[in-house]
Order: C-alpha cells, then structure tokens, then sequence
C-alpha cells in the first residue's frame, strides 16, 4: 500500500468531517495529515513539524486509555500543553491496533458530542483506512508475530492462548465464529521459516477488506483464519481466489487451485482446538477427494469425519473385498467407476456422463466386479465396506497438516 493512498484516504475524511486530522502509528510517528487549518494548536502545529508526538503530550494521551480502547476516545483540552481537545479514534483490523487518528475540535467547542455523533457516519472510511495501515504494517512486525503465535497455540489447544484471544478487541463479543484452513495444492517451500511467512502474507493480503475476517495466521503448510458465522459464499469464493494468487505471486510458482475447509459454528472459545481439527478436515477431505470441491464444510464431508478422529486409523487393506479388487483391478478401471457410482447414490446415468462412457459399459463394469469378488457390489454390507474402504484409501493420502 502506497503512502499516496492512506494520504488520499486521510483527506477524504477531513473532507467529510470538515476538520483537522492527523494519523499516526502506535509509536506516536506521523503518518499523514489533513490540510485543513481552520483549527490548530501548538501541540498540531509542533507534530507536523517534527513527525513525532512529544513525551509529554504522549503522555496525556496514554492517561486517557487510548493504548486499550476499541471506540473513539475524547481527550480533553490541556492548558499547560496549548492543546484543544481533540477525539483519539484507535484504528484496528482484524483484531490488530494499526494506529490512531486524531480530531481535532474547532476553536469554539467545549465538547466531543459533534464529533462523536460524525465519526458515526464515516465508519466505512475509517474500516478502509485500517485496513490500508494493515496491509503498509509489515507482518514480520514483532507484534504481529506474537499476536499469530498466540492465536495458533489456542488452536492448537494452549489454554493460556485461549485466554488470550478470547480478551483481543477484535474476537471479544464478535462470535459466534468459525475457523477456516486455507491450503494450496503444490508445494511450499523447504525452509520452514520461509514457508510459514508465505502462508501468513498470503493469508494477510487474501483477507483484507473482508470484515467478517477477524484475524489470519500461517504455520508451515497453512493458513488459519477466524471468520464471524455470518460470513456469506461469495466471500469464501473472494478469499479462496485471492489466496491462490497470492501463494503463486510471492513464492514465484504456478498458480495452483487453493482449497478452504471451514469448521462448524461455535460460541464459545475454549471450543477452538475443536473448530480448528474440523477446519483441518474439512480442508484434507477436499484434497482427497474432488468431488467435495473447493470449498467444504466439515459437516459436509461425510465418511471423513470418522476417518478423521484422532488416535483412529482404519486402512483399507482391512477390507477383503477392497483388497482383491484391486488386485485384480490391474487396469484401475473398476474402482473408479464403483466409487464415483456410490457417490452419485447409485445414479448409472450421471456417472455414465461423467466419465464420458456409456451406460451399458457401467453395467458391464459391475458384472465383471460382482464375478471378480463374488458379491453384489450394491448390496447392503459389501456397499458400505467397500464405500469406506475406498474412503479411507483417499484419506491415507491426505497432507499432515
């Protein structure tokens, strides 16, 4: 993000509120300001000057809790100092503090309700102008890298973390959620320090914009991200597009398909290592198994919600029926064609279109199934042993993640 746009952004909203501005970051540097000089003091006029907020000044700032606030914050005038008071708005994105704009009251006002009342009325502006101090703040920042540690160690089950995310401005009272993984087919880079990085800038600049994404994190094979439930399809499709690209841009690679497994909704916090082994399923589901799609739901992924209990592994050789198939499926003609029927629950015409045959080649296949193992392959017992077994022969090759 250019330093042209968050200027652009600053003088739109003095513009709309018709009032002094001033931007800075959290280490009090200024970043941009308004050219409107219908009202200044000293304390404005010493900042644009020397680019930095002066101890003292920065201090009384501090006192009125602005380091810890979510909404907008007056601060009163101070006599000693030569300032008028002036309204603090704390910029956060996606749960992460980006910086604080400054109003300034005009010369004539005792109190914030005006300004109050008009920052109201320009919360998309401000939301954009969040997100473009995001997208300039560096996620190899140490804040953000402690942030994204501690948001993968309460997924990962640290109660501590759990804790912790649950107090963040961004996630308190913003449930219930859902966690989704991210994951594109390819591979990532050896290094696993450079590898976890490309998960977390991709994951980053996919979601700006997205407010229904609360916060972003990458490990070394994906990206996890935490989503408000009310997050719609296009959205997902949005964020699904823009990974893709993402990955394929900064890690120099061919663009390669990406896949989103999303958890079931939760409400309570402490249910985040939950929604995060459902997210990974749902994500492992779809890159076994493309006739789930892109983007799966853990609910919809079926037989792979008992595959995937942990501690559980069932291997397909336990099947007899699955393991002299395909022996003798030496040509890896009948299995296809056995799965993809029960998958379409036993619809001969749908399969028959998609593996551009014809029906009576179908039917042929499963006679020569039935004389090869000795049962019908659609009766009761041997459908559901050989449904699982070819289930849990996809799910054999799934990515650790």
């Amino acid at each position: 993000m250019q330093a042209a746009d968050i200027d652009q952004a600053v003088a739109i909203i003095a513009a709309r509120l018709g009032r002094a501005l001033s931007l800075e970051d959290l280490d009090g540097l200024l970043l941009a300001y308004s050219a409107h000089v219908a009202t200044a003091d000293r304390v404005r006029t010493n900042f644009l000057l020397s680019k930095m907020v002066p101890p003292d000044v920065g201090a009384w700032q501090l006192s009125h809790g602005i380091a810890t606030a979510v909404k907008p914050v007056p601060v009163p005038a101070n006599a000693e100092l030569e300032m008028l008071g002036r309204v603090c708005v704390p910029l956060l994105a996606r749960g992460f503090r980006v910086g604080y704009l400054w109003v300034l009251q005009l010369d004539d006002e005792h109190a914030p309700d005006a300004i109050l009342q008009e920052l109201r009325m320009i919360r998309p502006e401000m939301d954009s102008l969040a997100e473009m101090l995001l997208n300039r703040t560096s996620a190899d920042s140490d804040g953000r890298r402690l942030r994204e540690a501690q948001f993968v160690a309460a997924c990962r089950g640290d109660r501590e973390a759990v804790v912790g995310v649950g107090g963040w401005p961004g996630v308190h009272g913003r449930g219930p959620w859902r966690l989704a993984t991210l994951l594109v087919r390819g591979e990532n880079p050896s290094d696993p320090v450079e590898s976890g990085l490309l998960q977390r800038l991709s994951a980053l600049h996919a979601t700006l914009g997205i407010n229904t994404v609360l916060f972003s994190a990458g490990t070394e094979t994906h990206a996890v991200l935490l989503l408000q439930d009310a997050i719609g399809g296009e959205d997902e499709t949005e964020i699904l597009r823009r990974f893709g690209r993402e990955v394929a841009r900064r890690s120099g690679q061919p663009a390669s398909p990406a896949l989103l497994g999303l958890s079931e909704p939760f409400s309570d916090l402490r249910r985040l290592p939950r929604a995060y082994a459902e997210a990974r399923s749902a994500v492992q589901a779809a890159w076994v198994d493309g006739q789930l799609g892109a983007l799966v739901s853990f609910r919809a992924i079926g037989v792979y919600q008992f595959l995937a209990v942990e501690g559980r592994d069932v291997s397909p050789g336990e099947s007899t029926l699955f393991s002299d198939l395909r022996e003798l499926d030496r040509n890896e003609e009948l299995l296809p064609v056995l799965e993809l029927l029960y998958d379409k629950d036993g619809s001969v015409a749908e399969v028959a279109e998609q593996l551009h045959l014809h029906r009576t080649s179908i039917y042929n296949r499963l006679g020569r199934i039935r004389a090869l193992i000795g049962v019908d392959a659609l009766g009761g017992h041997a459908r559901l042993e050989l449904h699982l077994a070819l289930k849990a022969d996809r799910w054999a090759g799934r990515p650790r993640l």
